[in-house]
């Protein structure tokens, strides 16, 4: 049985970042040009980049593949969600997961490619979906692995 307030909140988690995603995006699309590199901190850049493969540019000419990949991503995360949606604190990854996924392949869908923008040294760019997509990672393995809790 699912339980209403995880999907409520996962719902609401993800529509937030897909909402932060996008408009972080159109931000640096409309006021950053394409290439270019701002210094906003030391060790942290600002860029306009296009990304056309997944982690780290791998597999940048696999096109309808990454989408239908990630869509598939998505179905087995929902699928998931719905068969532990009672244990304590699965709607945080659930949500930080489904906005990360669904922000990237918006972009995806509709211009071939994911616009990154947080350069750190040493690490290729990314893009607040990549940030959720990770943080969401850790927080499932927290949530599948921690200690015991309550439901809440």
């Amino acid at each position: 049985m699912i339980s209403g307030t995880a999907a409520a909140r996962a719902a609401a988690l993800a529509i937030a970042v897909v909402a932060v995603d996008q408009a972080t995006k159109a931000l640096v699309r409309a006021n950053v040009d394409f290439g270019s590199r701002d210094g906003v901190l030391p060790g942290i850049e600002i860029v306009h980049v296009r990304n056309r493969g997944v982690a780290f540019g791998l597999f940048s000419d696999g096109g309808f593949l990454l989408v239908a990949i990630g869509i598939a991503s998505v179905v087995a995360l929902l699928a998931f969600f719905l068969t532990h949606s009672r244990r304590p604190l699965v709607w945080l990854p659930t949500g930080l997961l489904l906005g990360g996924a669904a922000g990237n392949l918006i972009d995806r869908t509709r211009q071939g490619y994911v616009t990154d923008f947080i350069d750190l040294p040493f690490w290729p760019a990314f893009n607040v979906a990549d940030t959720c997509i990770t943080i969401g990672v850790l927080t499932l393995l927290y949530v599948l692995e921690g200690p015991p809790r309550h439901a809440d």
